[in-house]
């Protein structure tokens, strides 16, 4: 098995985090907890990395299909389990697709792709999570 990351202690509860691909991301806890609130926390991690691996699939099947998009935004929901270990029980992904003239069944499919098919982190996680989704588009012609 090949090492793709890193994660190193700094102090308190801050962490750097560092991918094979040598990019660095700070990671911190609340001050509660001894963190001193610098980078996001590590379960929040887990959804950047689900947003940004979907955001991917969309962004190259609508290139690909010939969309003209001006703005693709994820915003990523989810419910915790109220005991220890607080996994993410429920994950709800909006997508907001803006362009103009964009097709919303090509949105609606390249959406659908991603979830059932191209995305590595959300089909991970739906092993453990209920995952769902829905999407609008905003036409700039209006």
């Amino acid at each position: 098995m090949n090492t793709i990351a890193t994660v190193k202690w700094v102090d308190g509860m801050s962490f750097v985090g560092e991918t094979a691909s040598g990019h660095a991301v700070v990671m911190d806890g609340p001050p509660d907890i001894g963190g001193k609130n610098l980078g996001p926390r590590p379960m929040e991690m887990v959804l950047l990395g689900l947003g940004g691996c979907t955001a991917v699939d969309v962004m190259m099947i609508l290139q690909k299909g010939g969309q003209a998009v001006q703005d693709c935004r994820i915003e990523v929901s989810a419910e915790r389990a109220d005991t220890i270990p607080k996994v993410y029980t429920k994950i709800h992904l909006h997508y907001v697709v803006t362009g103009h003239g964009l097709s919303a069944a090509k949105v609606e499919r390249a959406v659908n792709l991603s979830a059932e098919k191209y995305c590595s982190v959300s089909k991970m996680l739906e092993q453990a999570a209920s995952l769902t989704h829905d999407f609008e588009v905003v036409d700039t012609a209006h």
